[in-house]
């Protein structure tokens, strides 16, 4: 399939592996860029320095394309901006921030921008702010998520109808069929977080990933929303926030709870008790620790087949 996203970052398929913290080092985004997709370094977890090496090592690892994502919450975003722009990264997504502040000096650096959006007020930002695509993410979602709420298929249309840039669905898509549902309401593509989190080439800790294998329906909760709202599995650290949070704890108390390093303490070290472990709804879909690529060929045939099943219908 040729269109608008594959032609923007010049890939085989329109499907992009998001940038998670923890999850999304080189392997991981060499080994989908060399299946045919666009593979993000999640620059988020990572200091300069690292962020660099990853870079340098996922060069090494690929000669087809491939990003970073920049979640804009963190300290040392400007470090790390600055570091793309050494490195001639070319293909940036920004999150978690103000898309104004740093799009148009990556613009002026010939990068590429994509900036992920919850809201309509968010992508109207992006597109003033000289975006060259967007990705519409649901509340499914793994992560941080928008205060809104609104899942991917009501967001989807809403900001296609105010858009005429590039779009790619995200939150709740691991499989072909989601894949092709979610262009059917309008995007161009999409970006998958959830399912390349649990595969081979994911850096998350082997413990994380079996946890993820193992989640049923109803396992993740949207939480702590009075201070950045988060999509976790069930495990003793979120039944102590939702204890706190029962209790009326100020935000000052629930970031005293939260600490630093919550999110390394569960995805990276695999501490399944009293870290953070981010995964979208959808890891109920997921069943098996498969690799990249393989994870690759299975969305492409079944969005063909269930492409061509649907050609037969009629109404």
């Amino acid at each position: 399939m040729q269109n608008r996203v594959t032609s923007l970052f010049q890939i085989q398929y329109p499907i992009v592996q998001g940038g998670m913290i923890w999850c999304s080092g080189w392997k991981l985004a060499s080994a989908v860029s060399n299946a045919g997709g666009l593979g993000l370094i999640g620059a988020g977890s990572m200091r300069p320095d690292v962020l660099r090496e990853h870079i340098r090592q996922c060069k090494a690892a690929t000669n087809k394309p491939f990003g970073v994502n920049v979640p804009l919450l963190y300290t040392h975003t400007e470090e790390n901006i600055n570091i793309i722009l050494e490195e001639e990264i070319t293909i940036v997504f920004t999150s978690a921030g103000n898309p104004a502040v740093w799009t148009k000096k990556l613009k002026d650096h010939g990068c590429t921008v994509v900036h992920v959006i919850a809201n309509t007020k968010f992508a109207r930002k992006a597109e003033e702010a000289g975006a060259d695509a967007l990705v519409a993410e649901g509340f499914e979602a793994g992560g941080h998520n928008g205060r809104e709420e609104t899942t991917t298929f009501c967001l989807l249309p809403i900001i296609r109808e105010m858009t005429s840039l590039p779009l790619l669905a995200a939150g709740g898509i691991a499989s072909g069929k989601a894949m092709l549902a979610a262009m059917a309401l309008g995007a161009d593509g999409v970006q998958i977080g959830s399912l390349f989190a649990a595969s081979n080439e994911s850096s998350a800790h082997e413990q994380y990933k079996q946890a993820v294998v193992n989640a049923t329906d109803g396992a993740t909760v949207l939480t702590l929303k009075q201070l950045n709202p988060v999509r976790l599995l069930r495990n003793a650290f979120y039944e102590q926030v939702a204890r706190a949070e029962s209790e009326k704890a100020t935000p000052e108390q629930l970031k005293e709870l939260l600490g630093k390093g919550r999110a390394r303490k569960g995805i990276m070290e695999g501490d399944l008790e009293n870290g953070e472990l981010e995964i979208g709804q959808v890891a109920a879909l997921i069943h098996q620790i498969k690799p990249a690529a393989q994870i690759m060929r299975q969305l492409v045939t079944e969005f063909n087949t269930s492409a061509q099943t649907l050609t037969n219908f009629t109404l």
